[in-house]
């Protein structure tokens, strides 16, 4: 359990985090597991001895050893834009983590088979290293999501593990010590290469940090339309999350950020601000600078990137705003705050979209907790028009649903209906008909990207009991 979870991490980068990700690692390492069992029982019967099983465990180290090597690779062949999201990570899985699954899986019927020396004992006896097994997954499990992934890293675990089955191995027999002790100090060569890598990255500002909810990475670049020199966070290959100007702080590096202050235009008198995502607090800093009679909640359900924020993208104490480290639709079913506006920006990316926000359930959820006239203003990643929108179009009927009203301004192109873009959502809790010019120029800019054409009702709502969010945004790749 501890190398499917961190399996998980390892292809993160390259393929995200979508239902279509779990589905193949889950499928090729149990499937792999029982090819395993096959084998390593038909090996038992010919021939069972501890030699042979230390080989098989040493066999096992190496091929998870190799996954630190192979990943980049293999994510480079197997890439989803070219292959789709359900390709990609199946193939990818299937390298990277089927050859040391089936060794694996050959150990507990050899295991079996050794230990059989009493007929009368057979089922005790593989009932108790089952069982034995189990709790040795349980603790993996739990070691694994709330000890050594967020401490240790996802490389620093495979190396660990690598490390554990070549001792383990060692144990087994020592006939092939020569072989196994120079492997364990390549091993240790490695991790120590790694941890020192690791260093030299974080002084060049490049950071690859495992939280218990993301594998994060903090890397400096340049603006592709300014040039201007950026501290960017992400956690996945499909967007970045959260971005800094190195050379001025205060201005707001991506655009579809500045729609958010649409609000100025909807709803003028607001007092009090609830945003769902903080990730590197780039809004919320610009929020509380722009408006200084104005108070704000985030909810961020991931401690590391505030930890993070503040020690990298200059996030600052400020009275006016409070910082929740929970899931946003636990905040909202549990919250008994009322706001002006609630900002969606909890979307990662295409890829990566909590569906419990989704829903109709979630969005009553926030049109519950908006004063009247309250504002929804919202982000997604999405095209408008064809298969490449359906989650776009689903989404938006699910906010008609329950508010009496709600807009799209496509953030780049308000013409194109096809083209893949960030996409403001505004629902607003009135009947009263907004209007969509201001004399404010810079929200008049905004404004004029209002979309305007019929917007095609060929997917139903979205609801906790069905809400079909992975297969919906996968048809963007």
């Amino acid at each position: 359990m501890v190398f499917e979870l961190t399996g998980s991490r390892l292809l993160a980068p390259h393929v995200g985090t979508s239902i279509f990700v779990w589905t193949s690692l889950i499928g090729v390492i149990m499937g792999s597991l029982s090819i395993g069992y096959a084998m390593g029982g038909w090996l038992a019967d010919k021939k069972a001895s501890a030699n042979t099983l230390a080989l098989i465990v040493l066999a096992s180290s190496v091929f998870i050893g190799s996954i630190f090597f192979l990943q980049g690779g293999v994510s480079r062949l197997f890439n989803p834009a070219l292959l789709g999201i359900e390709w990609a990570s199946l193939l990818s899985s299937l390298i990277l983590f089927a050859p040391a699954s089936i060794l694996l899986g050959m150990v507990t019927p050899y295991v079996i088979k050794l230990k059989l020396y009493d007929l009368e004992k057979t089922g005790r006896t593989a009932g108790n290293l089952y069982a034995i097994s189990t709790v040795g997954s349980i603790v993996g499990t739990f070691a694994a999501g709330f000890i050594l992934i967020p401490r240790l890293g996802s490389s620093n675990i495979i190396f660990l593990l690598s490390f554990i089955l070549i001792v383990n191995s060692i144990l087994l027999s020592s006939k092939f010590l020569k072989i196994k002790l120079p492997l364990i100090a390549l091993i240790i060569l490695i991790a120590s290469a790694n941890i020192y890598a690791k260093k030299i990255q974080a002084q060049n500002g490049f950071l690859d940090i495992d939280s218990q909810y993301n594998r994060i990475f903090v890397f400096k670049s340049n603006d592709y339309k300014s040039g201007r020199p950026t501290l960017n966070l992400t956690f996945d290959p499909f967007g970045t999350e959260s971005a800094m100007f190195l050379d001025d702080n205060d201005e707001l590096v991506f655009e579809y950020t500045k729609f958010y202050h649409l609000i100025k235009h909807f709803n003028p008198e607001f007092k009090k601000s609830l945003l769902l995502g903080g990730a590197a607090y780039s809004f919320p800093k610009d929020y509380l600078k722009k408006y200084p009679d104005a108070l704000l909640d985030v909810v961020e359900i991931d401690p590391k990137l505030t930890e993070l924020a503040k020690k990298y993208f200059k996030l600052e104490e400020n009275p006016r705003m409070r910082i929740f480290h929970e899931d946003g639709r636990v905040f909202l079913n549990s919250t008994e705050e009322k706001y002006d506006v609630i900002f969606g920006d909890a979307f990662q990316s295409l890829y990566s979209i909590p569906y419990q926000l989704t829903t109709k359930e979630a969005v009553q959820k926030k049109y519950d907790i908006l004063n009247d006239g309250g504002v929804v203003i919202l982000n997604i990643i999405s095209s408008i028009e064809g298969e490449k929108g359906k989650f776009l179009r689903a989404e938006y009927e699910t906010y008609k649903s329950v508010f009496p009203q709600a807009y799209l301004f496509p953030v780049r192109n308000a013409e194109n209906g096809d083209e893949l873009q960030n996409i403001i959502l505004v629902a607003i809790k009135s009947d009263v008909k907004p209007s969509f010019e201001s004399d404010n120029r810079e929200l008049n800019g905004y404004l004029k990207n209002h979309w305007q054409k019929d917007i095609e009702k060929d997917v139903p709502i979205l609801k906790d009991e069905f809400a079909p969010v992975d297969y919906y945004i996968h048809k963007a790749i």
